[in-house]
């Protein structure tokens, strides 16, 4: 899990007391440390101590909520009101616990969390060789694990849903980037492109000239994927 506290002393007492109850945890001792640890980690659950340095737990609770990974989130502040609690729910907290407080408890809720989380795991998704794992954010062709960038994980996720049907461009563009993209951008080329050079040959996600893309669930190995956008 992540840990995002700025006080190091606490941030390292919670991390070797959760290690010692066989949990794993990286901390990040602001907000900007802990966007980056965010973008190439993948973590079960996040803690947040809503005032840190730079970026601040509560954009940091928007952004993971934001991204649909379905990440629970523990806020962990000094702030105990009513109306404080209220607000953290709101931005998408699924629990809550003010300091000072007791490891063996934070153990309990973080326990709690996992068990909930298990149980809305999205399906994994299997097609043409490929195993997509939504959960673990995690892309396997042929049995061989397959490291892809956020973009292109988003991408090939829409794609895999569709079972095979085309999905447009403006489709992607939709549903893998945010709703202030340009419409008119080659981005949805490009992360294809770049894709499709992630997963290796045979090519497997085929262009559809005028429609868009799909997966191909007998790819071939002609040059379609390579330059095709």
């Amino acid at each position: 899990m992540l840990i995002v506290e700025d006080e190091p002393y606490l941030a390292e007492a919670i991390r070797d007391g959760l290690r010692l109850q066989a949990i794993a945890a990286d901390t990040a001792g602001d907000g900007d440390t802990a966007l980056e640890l965010l973008s190439i980690n993948t973590y079960d659950i996040a803690v947040l101590d809503r005032d840190v340095p730079g970026v601040s737990g509560d954009e940091i609770a928007k952004l993971i909520v934001a991204s649909g990974s379905g990440m629970p989130i523990l806020m962990l502040t000094a702030a105990d009101r009513l109306e404080d609690k209220a607000s953290g729910f709101e931005l998408g907290a699924d629990d809550y616990l003010t300091k000072p407080f007791a490891l063996r408890e934070l153990v309990l809720r973080l326990r709690a969390l996992d068990r909930r989380r298990a149980h809305s795991r999205p399906p994994v998704r299997e097609i043409a060789g490929l195993r997509l794992d939504p959960f673990r954010r995690e892309v396997f062709r042929d049995g061989r694990y397959v490291a892809l960038t956020r973009k292109q994980f988003a991408v090939l996720e829409v794609l895999v849903a569709a079972e095979g049907g085309v999905v447009s461009a403006e489709e992607l563009l939709e549903r893998a980037w945010d709703a202030n993209a340009d419409p008119f951008t080659n981005a949805v080329r490009i992360t294809v492109s770049a894709l499709r050079k992630r997963l290796g040959e045979p090519w497997i996600i085929a262009t559809v000239p005028g429609a868009g893309y799909r997966i191909d669930a007998q790819p071939d190995t002609g040059p379609e994927g390579a330059d095709g956008g």
